[in-house]
């Protein structure tokens, strides 16, 4: 039934959740599985170049870190995961992912990183099971 399924990764709980889930879904349906780390906090204002440089070094390292535990997860429950790292708004990167590689499935964990903001924007994975032209599990 799932060719290609989609984690929205950010390291939280709930993202893990998701993780477990994801990989017992790619071995039931023999799906790859893919996780997606959006940047969303890259600098918009800075004194000099170097300093955007700086940040988003620093970002791909913290989000590599994430991704690559991630993997590890996967590989020690028996599944293989492929990532991505994308800067961007978390909602609008992971429904744009999601349409440009044709992906079956989207995976959301219920509660993420956004804290406070969600209470009165809505979720990241309230938006995404809006948009996303596939579709979506949210894992609580």
């Amino acid at each position: 039934m799932f060719r290609k399924i989609l984690l929205a990764y950010d390291g939280s709980e709930g993202a893990n959740r998701a993780l477990e889930v994801g990989i017992g879904l790619a071995e039931i349906h023999g799906a790859e599985l893919w996780a997606l780390a959006v940047q969303e906090k890259l600098p918009r204002f800075s004194g000099t170049i170097n300093e955007v440089k700086e940040e988003k070094q620093f970002a791909d390292e913290q989000y590599g870190k994430l991704l690559e535990a991630a993997k590890v997860k996967a590989k020690e429950a028996g599944g293989e995961l492929k990532t991505l790292m994308r800067p961007g708004h978390p909602a609008q990167t992971i429904v744009a992912v999601a349409k440009q590689g044709k992906f079956d499935l989207v995976l959301v964990g219920h509660t993420g990183l956004s804290g406070v903001w969600a209470a009165f924007l809505g979720t990241t994975a309230e938006k995404v099971s809006r948009h996303a032209p596939c579709s979506v599990l949210i894992v609580r």
